[in-house]
C-alpha cells in the first residue's frame, strides 16, 4: 500500500495541487533524470572552457533597461518586442536579461577587467524573453556563450568557432554545419545597406509587414526574415561579400584560410546577418536537421565596436551564445531509442529487520563508492523494488531479506546480464571491495 500522502482524495489534481498553479507560460521545470542531463552537459561545459583557457562570469539576472537598448539596438525585436522590463520601487527601469553579452561587457567594464589586456570569459544561464513559446524557444531559456575580447585578427574568430564546433561535434551530432560569412563594418556596409534597398524597394507591397519596417530601420535584418512573402526576394538579394572593403575581405579571407587549416569544413552563406545591432565582420551559426526547421544549434560573431558604445575603450571582440534547451532536445531526439548505461547500485531491504542492518550499509557505500547508490525504505515486495532498480537505471542491486540475514550474505544481482551471486555484508568493508571489484 503506497502512504497515505501518495493518495489523492476523489477529484482532487495529482499531488494535491491546486489547478491555479503551475509553472508560468514559457518557462518550465527540470527534474531527473532531465536535470542529470544538464548536470552533464554542464560539466562538459565547465571542462572544455577550462581547455580554452576561458574563465566563468556570472552577472545579475536584471541590469539598467539602458544597458540593453544602448548595446543590443534600440531598433531590435528584443529591444521592441521581448524585454521584461519593470520599473522598481525607486523608479528605476530595469530589465531582466534578454542576452549575455552586453552584460558581460557592463561587468568588465565596471571592474576594470579590460585594463589587464585581452581577457576570454564565458557564461551558463537564463535569459528571459518574451514571445510566443514554442518547441525549443522559451520565455525563460539557457545560454551558454563565450566572449573573447582584446584580439582584432581573424585568429581569435578561429579560436570562438573551434570552441563551438568541439562541443557540438564532441556529442556526435554528425550532421553539423558551419554557416559563415561577413557582414563588413561602417566602412562598406552603407554601400551595401543601399543596395539592399534598391533591390526589395520595388517590391515593397509585397513583402511582409515587418520587412516593410525593416527596409527603413535596418535593411540587413531584411535577409533574416523567413516570411513566405519575403522568402524569393531574400533570395535574390544581392551578396555583400561583393561589397566587402579591403581589410575585411582580408580578414575574411584570412578566417577561411584558417578553417582549412583546422579541417573545420564550413559553408558560405550570404543570408546570415544576426539578429543584433553590434555585429560587424564574421558572423556564424552551426545548424542541424535533428530538430528539423528549428536547425540552429549556436550562433556569434565579431563586434568590435560595443565596448565603446557602451562608454568603454576600443577593444575588439568576438564570441557566440549557445541554447541549452534546444541543444539538449537535439540530443534527446538523436538518441530517441538509446538508453543510457547503468550505473550505481540499488539498496533492496526486503522487511524491517533488512533495513535496519542495510540503513548502515547503504550510508557506508555512499561515503567510499563513486557510483550512486540507491535505496527505497518503504515496504514494497522485492518486484517493485527491482522495476525502481530499473527506473534509477543502476547497475547492481543489493538484495538483503530473511532469507539472506539468516544466512549472512546479501544477494549481489546484475542487472545488465541478470546473474546473481551472494556476498557477506557482516564486514562492510569487504562487502564494499567486494562492489569495487564488480565495477561500482
Amino acid at each position: 500500500m503506497p502512504p497515505q500522502w501518495l493518495v489523492n482524495r476523489p477529484g482532487e489534481p495529482v499531488g494535491g495541487m491546486p489547478d491555479n498553479f503551475g509553472a508560468p507560460r514559457g518557462t518550465q521545470d527540470f527534474v531527473p533524470p532531465e536535470s542529470g542531463r544538464w548536470n552533464e552537459l554542464e560539466a562538459r561545459i565547465h571542462v572544455l572552457a577550462a581547455r580554452f583557457g576561458y574563465g566563468e562570469i556570472r552577472t545579475p539576472v536584471f541590469e539598467s533597461t539602458d544597458l540593453f537598448v544602448r548595446g543590443v539596438g534600440a531598433q531590435t525585436d528584443i529591444v521592441e518586442k521581448e524585454m521584461y522590463t519593470f520599473a522598481d520601487r525607486s523608479g528605476r527601469s530595469l530589465t531582466l536579461r534578454p542576452e549575455w553579452t552586453a552584460p558581460v561587457v557592463r561587468a568588465a567594464l565596471e571592474h576594470h577587467l579590460f585594463a589587464l589586456g585581452p581577457l576570454r570569459l564565458y557564461y551558463i544561464g537564463p535569459i528571459f524573453r518574451y514571445e510566443r513559446p514554442q518547441k525549443g524557444r522559451y520565455r525563460q531559456s539557457h545560454q551558454f556563450g563565450v566572449e573573447c575580447f582584446g584580439f582584432p585578427g581573424p585568429e581569435a574568430d578561429l579560436e570562438v568557432i573551434s570552441l563551438a564546433w568541439e562541443l557540438v561535434r564532441g556529442y556526435g551530432i554528425g550532421d553539423a554545419v558551419l554557416n559563415l560569412n561577413s557582414i563588413g563594418d561602417e566602412r562598406c556596409r552603407p554601400a551595401y545597406r543601399d543596395a539592399l534597398v534598391a533591390h526589395f524597394s520595388p517590391h515593397l507591397a509585397r513583402l511582409s509587414e515587418e520587412s516593410r519596417l525593416r527596409i527603413e530601420r535596418n535593411p540587413l535584418r531584411l535577409l533574416d526574415s523567413k516570411d513566405p512573402a519575403d522568402v524569393p526576394y531574400v533570395q535574390s538579394a544581392p551578396a555583400l561579400e561583393s561589397f566587402l572593403c579591403a581589410p575585411c575581405r582580408e580578414h575574411f579571407d584570412a578566417l577561411k584560410s584558417y578553417l582549412d587549416l583546422a579541417g573545420i569544413p564550413y559553408t558560405i552563406n550570404p543570408r546570415i546577418v544576426r539578429g543584433l545591432d553590434y555585429y560587424g565582420r564574421t558572423v556564424f551559426e552551426i545548424t542541424s536537421s535533428v530538430l528539423g526547421a528549428q536547425s540552429s544549434v549556436c550562433g556569434g560573431g565579431r563586434y568590435d565596436g560595443l565596448v565603446q558604445s557602451l562608454g568603454g575603450p576600443e577593444v575588439p571582440a568576438v564570441g557566440f551564445a549557445l541554447g541549452m534547451e534546444r541543444f539538449l532536445m537535439m540530443l534527446q531526439a538523436r538518441d530517441a531509442q538509446a538508453q543510457g548505461p547503468r550505473r550505481g547500485l540499488q539498496a533492496i531491504a526486503l522487511g524491517a529487520q533488512a533495513r535496519t542492518v542495510l540503513a548502515p550499509i547503504v550510508a557506508e557505500l555512499r561515503r567510499t563508492l563513486e557510483a550512486p547508490t540507491y535505496a527505497d525504505y518503504l515496504e514494497r515486495k522485492l518486484l517493485a523494488q527491482l522495476k525502481i532498480a530499473d527506473r534509477n537505471r543502476a547497475r547492481y542491486a543489493l538484495i538483503l531479506g530473511s532469507d539472506e540475514l539468516a544466512a549472512g550474505e546479501a544477494v549481489l544481482r546484475d542487472l545488465e546480464h541478470r546473474s546473481d551471486r551472494r556476498v557477506p555484508f557482516g564486514s562492510i568493508r569487504v562487502l564494499v571491495e567486494l562492489l569495487v571489484e564488480a565495477g561500482l
